[in-house]
C-alpha cells in the first residue's frame, strides 16, 4: 500500500431529484445534511482521506456543482476540481477523470466513489478499500463491492458472482463477477436473493488507469474515438476541444457503457454499513425513531401516528391518525407523500419543469 500510487475520483454531480423539495438544482443531495451532521460530499472526502492525500483527490461535477464544492472544501487544491463540460452521466465523467490519471501514470489505482452514499462502519470501509486497492494493483481487473441484499429491492442493480471461486487478497475474499443485472422486477429480485450469489451494486469501483484503457478498447470499442479525443484534448489544454470530445461519449452510466460488457471483474462483500440514501424513505432506517416508528428532524407531536418521516427543523409538526407518510417542509414548498411512493418524487420535479410559473421551485 505504501508504494502504490492511489487516486480517488469522487462523482460529485447528480441532481438528487428524489429529495425535492429540500434538494434543488442549486442544492442537490450531495450538499445536504440529511444522513448526518455534515453534507454528504464532505463526509465522503473525509472518509477516503486516510488512504488518499488531497493532491491525489479529484472531484468531478459540472460547473455549478464545482463552485459549490469549492466553497464547501476550500482547502482542497485547485487541481482537485475537475469540471465536466456538461452533465452526461457517469460514463463520460469517469472516462475524463481516468484519462487525466492515465496521462500522469497508467499504473495508478483509481478509487471511484459516489459523493452521496452513507457508510456507517468507516474502519471496516478502510480495510476493504485497502484490500481493493491491492487487488486492483495486482490483477488486470476491475474491482467493486457488492452489498448483501436484505430484501428483494427493485430499485438497485445487482451483481451476480461465483462464490466458489474466490481468492483472498489483502485479507479480503474477491469473487469473479458473472454479470451485472439491471434493476429487476420483484420476482427476479426474489430469485437473486434466493440464489445466494447476487449482491446489490454499490457503485464503487477500483481500477488501474491503464487497465481501464485496455478494457475500454477491448470491450467497448465504440467508445475509443471519445477516449482518444478526450486524451488529446487534455494534452492540448483546450476547453473547446474537451467540450467537443466529451460530447462524443454517449450519455450513459459507467455500468452500461463498460462494466456490464467487460470480463475480468472482481467483487468483494461491502459489509461496511452502506446505504445509497436513494430516497426519503431510506432515512427512516438512518434517523432515530420513536416507539411508533416515526423518524423526525424537528419537533413532532404524534397522536396515533405510525411510521412517518418528517423533515421540519425548527418547527413543530403534529401528526394525527396517519400512517406511512413523508412530510418535508422546505421554506417555499411542502411535500406530503405516501412512503411507498417516494421514488416518484422525481416525477414532481419533471412536472414542475413543464409549468413556467413553477420554475422557481426546481
Amino acid at each position: 500500500m505504501k508504494d502504490r500510487d492511489v487516486r480517488a475520483v469522487i462523482l460529485a454531480g447528480g441532481r438528487g431529484t428524489r429529495f425535492w423539495p429540500l434538494g434543488r438544482a442549486a442544492r442537490p443531495k450531495q450538499f445536504l445534511r440529511i444522513a448526518g451532521p455534515e453534507p454528504m460530499l464532505l463526509e465522503t472526502v473525509r472518509r477516503i482521506r486516510p488512504l488518499v492525500p488531497p493532491r491525489k483527490l479529484t472531484l468531478i461535477a459540472d460547473a455549478l456543482q464545482t463552485r459549490q464544492a469549492r466553497k464547501l472544501l476550500p482547502r482542497l487544491p485547485a487541481g482537485s476540481f475537475l469540471v465536466e463540460p456538461e452533465a452526461r452521466n457517469t460514463g463520460p465523467a469517469l472516462m475524463l477523470a481516468t484519462a487525466r490519471v492515465w496521462l500522469e501514470n497508467p499504473d495508478a489505482v483509481v478509487v471511484v466513489l459516489p459523493a452521496d452514499h452513507l457508510i456507517r462502519e468507516r474502519a471496516k470501509f478502510l480495510v476493504r478499500m485497502r484490500a481493493g486497492i491491492e487487488a486492483a494493483a495486482r490483477e488486470s481487473a476491475f474491482v467493486t463491492f457488492g452489498i448483501r441484499p436484505t430484501f428483494p429491492a427493485t430499485g438497485y442493480g445487482y451483481i451476480g458472482y461465483d462464490r466458489e471461486a474466490g481468492k483472498t487478497i489483502g485479507g479480503t475474499v474477491f469473487y469473479p463477477v458473472r454479470g451485472f443485472r439491471e434493476k429487476p422486477a420483484l420476482a427476479r429480485a426474489e430469485e437473486y436473493i434466493a440464489s445466494g450469489d447476487h449482491a446489490w451494486n454499490s457503485g464503487m469501483f477500483l481500477w488501474r488507469a491503464g487497465v481501464f484503457a485496455e478494457k475500454l478498447a477491448r470491450f467497448a470499442p465504440e467508445l475509443e474515438p471519445a477516449w482518444a479525443a478526450i486524451v488529446a484534448a487534455l494534452k492540448s489544454g483546450s476547453p473547446a476541444k474537451l467540450k467537443r470530445a466529451f460530447r462524443l461519449a454517449p450519455a450513459s452510466s459507467i455500468d452500461y457503457a463498460l462494466m456490464e460488457k467487460a470480463d475480468g471483474v472482481l467483487v468483494a462483500d461491502g459489509d461496511f454499513g452502506w446505504s445509497d440514501v436513494g430516497a426519503w424513505s431510506a432515512l427512516a432506517g438512518i434517523w432515530p425513531r420513536d416507539g411508533a416508528g416515526n423518524a423526525v428532524r424537528g419537533e413532532a407531536l404524534a397522536l396515533d401516528a405510525r411510521n412517518c418521516l418528517v423533515w421540519n427543523p425548527g418547527r413543530l409538526t403534529a401528526l394525527v391518525g396517519v400512517r406511512d407518510l413523508i412530510v418535508v417542509e422546505a421554506g417555499d414548498a411542502l411535500l406530503i407523500c405516501d412512503a411507498g411512493h417516494d421514488q416518484k418524487v422525481k416525477d414532481v420535479v419533471e412536472a414542475l419543469k413543464k409549468t413556467e410559473k413553477y420554475g422557481k421551485y426546481i
